[in-house]
């Protein structure tokens, strides 16, 4: 819960700005500016104060350009040290619930930076025996935001929280993988049909494909440990458009300096400050990887899904944990449901993904306002995932159960069994079979035997389990 949804006592401070003036309640650690951010922008419901990664990064920002600005003896260090200290307790976790402007805004991430500078002079003007709004000794525009911008501070909090997300995403991923790992080895020995085009294709084993689930993941963490570097380059000391101006010369590697401490990442500075300023194509690369991982996981929920409809009318070759009752009238009825929300939230991450692109292409110049839905976006994507892949894990892979009887009989009344006889018998022959089986509903193994096309141990051998899903060798053909 946010500041805002809590009792309040009635006393208020009057705080001003280029339009006015206005009464701030005294137990807000913001002021005017988050003020008025509350009042133009009831648009997503989803505040700052969500996403704790993102305000942790927000003061370390500010901590590091507070101590670079120190160090060039252009903030005195009482100061300096009292905006650390309060950078310090919010990256600890303390007063997030004073981060409360909507994630998306307009003007370019400029409330949520303010919402930031308010929050830090305030606390910081209290470190130092003041009053919350005597701004005169600690004021969030000429102290807390010395040498900076909205659009070098914002933007970079921005990729350092994405950074510590992505590895969170990446931890969930992994986790994800091992399940389906270990449901590779446990249904090694199960043999099953594979299908192609939803039709009977040749037979393989159930750990076969469940592997493959975990290999195709496994490809994602390349993908995302390679565009968390990308995020290392920032902006800082850019200012508004990237020409630095109001910034010292030694700002830009002091501030970078004294962030890669901080936050333990290897920071460094941008080669174009302009370009680094207008640009977001790291973070349509961030939302095309979110985006590619998703469209993964719904395809593997959906084979989930078919392989185990039924139970008596459909596949029934796997058993999903049971969750909750599936209908309010058909009695007995059972939903994959942990699938399904899966799906639903890979829908939802290909949306934000179109929205990120559109937003991208969308910046004007030297700047892209539209930054706050991006951002919105990505860590909303990132969230989704991390919860859908920790539920899919916890709630339904884990407990997934074989239906091997049914995976066997399916694999031996299947036409499909002809193209592993197809080596022995010919193409012409094997089609022959199939035609018959399909007329008459015998089966394959049935019609070889009464053919004589091979004796009942020849078929045996050509039929074991381990002789249908690898590649063997065979005679050579005349």
């Amino acid at each position: 819960m946010d500041i805002t949804q809590c009792p309040l006592s009635g006393k208020t401070r009057s705080e001003h700005d280029l339009l006015g003036y206005m009464n701030v309640p005294v137990e807000y650690y913001f002021g005017i500016q988050t003020m008025r951010a509350l009042e133009n922008f009831h648009i997503s419901g989803i505040r700052l104060h969500s996403f704790p990664e993102f305000i942790r990064a927000l003061a370390e920002v500010k901590q590091a350009a507070a101590m670079a600005n120190r160090d060039l003896g252009i903030l005195d260090a009482p100061i300096a040290e009292a905006i650390v200290k309060a950078c310090m307790e919010i990256s600890q976790g303390k007063l997030h619930e004073h981060f409360v402007v909507d994630m998306v805004q307009g003007g370019a991430g400029t409330s949520t930076n303010m919402n930031a500078n308010e929050v830090i002079a305030n606390r910081a003007l209290e470190i130092l025996g003041h009053q919350r709004g005597e701004y005169q000794y600690c004021h969030p525009n000429n102290h807390v935001n010395l040498s900076q911008s909205t659009n070098d501070a914002y933007p970079t909090a921005v990729k350092i929280a994405m950074i510590r997300t992505t590895a969170k995403v990446i931890a969930s991923l992994r986790l994800l993988i091992d399940a389906f790992a270990v449901k590779g080895e446990e249904f090694a020995e199960v043999i099953k049909m594979g299908r192609t085009q939803l039709q009977d294709a040749v037979p393989m084993t159930l750990g076969q494909e469940f592997e493959a689930y975990a290999a195709t993941l496994r490809e994602e963490i390349e993908r995302l440990e390679q565009n968390m570097k990308l995020y290392l380059e920032v902006n800082m000391g850019a200012t508004a458009i990237g020409t630095g101006i109001n910034s010292d010369p030694d700002y830009t590697p002091l501030c970078v300096d004294h962030l890669s401490r901080i936050t333990g990442l290897q920071i460094v500075a941008a080669s174009n400050m302009i370009e680094a300023t207008n640009d977001t194509g790291v973070f349509i690369i961030n939302s095309a990887v979110q985006k590619r991982l998703a469209v993964k996981l719904s395809k593997i929920c959906n084979d989930l899904r078919l392989m185990s409809s039924g139970p008596r009318a459909g596949l029934n070759e796997i058993n999903l944990p049971p969750m909750q009752p599936g209908s309010s009238i058909m009695p007995g009825k059972v939903n994959p449901v942990i699938p399904e929300v899966v799906n639903q939230i890979a829908f939802r991450v290909i949306g934000n993904d179109l929205t990120v692109t559109i937003a991208a292409e969308a910046g004007q110049l030297e700047l892209n306002v539209m930054e706050p839905i991006i951002v919105h976006c990505l860590f909303e994507s990132m969230e989704m995932l991390i919860r859908g892949m920790n539920t899919l894990r916890d709630k339904c892979i884990l407990g997934i159960t074989a239906n091997e009887e049914v995976c066997r009989n399916m694999v031996y009344n299947s036409i499909g069994l002809v193209t592993a006889l197809n080596p022995y018998l010919g193409y012409e022959a094997s089609s022959e079979l199939a035609q018959e089986a399909l007329k008459t509903g015998k089966g394959i193994y049935e019609l070889v035997l009464e053919k004589k096309l091979m004796s009942k141990e020849e078929l045996d051998n050509v039929l074991k389990p381990e002789n249908m899903v690898k590649p063997r060798k065979f005679a050579a053909r005349k």
